[in-house]
């Protein structure tokens, strides 16, 4: 299963398309093209801290841990603060969030400006995901460190086995390297 069937079943694609008012497939969609771009970003992101996945375990943390995917989930309005403080952290500009956007617009066809409303939302969704997922509420990072640190490199515990939790999450096409994807994704955002 990976992250976007999580967030189908959790709910917050269906969230998310009732309180932009559009059709629930169109949600899907927009999500599906900003997913690989929102991912990337938390690969650079990791890769730039000085402690790593640890540092990302504690960002995280400071960023709302999964309350963030909570408070997607709840009674609307989802507070977006929360979602483009997360993409300005990730991202660094809102010159790549539009970036992120106009791509994803040209991939799917649906208009930049939703996309943009999606973003944050999606950014929350993931980040409270995997919050959840690294057991990370108190902003300790090791387990996220154990989740993702093969998938990310330079991590704590590289598995030598099969991707478990997250890692097969991150794997959008599903060919067991999830670096493939990210990479991919994140070097359309630089074109």
């Amino acid at each position: 299963m990976n992250i976007l069937d999580v967030l189908q079943q959790s709910g917050g694609i269906e969230t998310m398309a009732r309180e932009l008012g559009v059709n629930e497939s169109v949600a899907q969609a927009g999500a599906a093209a900003l997913l690989p771009s929102i991912l990337g970003g938390f690969k650079k992101t990791t890769q730039a801290q000085p402690t790593g996945l640890d540092g990302l375990g504690g960002l995280l943390g400071q960023l709302g841990g999964g309350g963030l995917l909570d408070s997607v989930l709840g009674s609307p309005p989802t507070p977006v603060s929360q979602g483009n403080e997360i993409l300005g952290q990730i991202f660094g500009s809102k010159e790549v969030s539009r970036t992120v956007a106009a791509g994803a617009e040209q991939q799917t066809g649906i208009s930049s400006d939703l996309l943009k409303k999606m973003l944050p939302i999606v950014a929350m969704m993931v980040a409270g995901y995997m919050a959840k997922q690294s057991g990370d509420n108190s902003g300790n990072g090791g387990g996220l460190g154990g989740l993702i640190g093969g998938l990310l490199g330079g991590g704590s515990k590289a598995s030598s086995g099969g991707l478990g939790g997250l890692g097969s999450l991150l794997d959008l096409d599903g060919d067991g390297n999830p670096l493939d994807d990210i990479i991919g994704m994140a070097g359309k955002l630089t074109r």
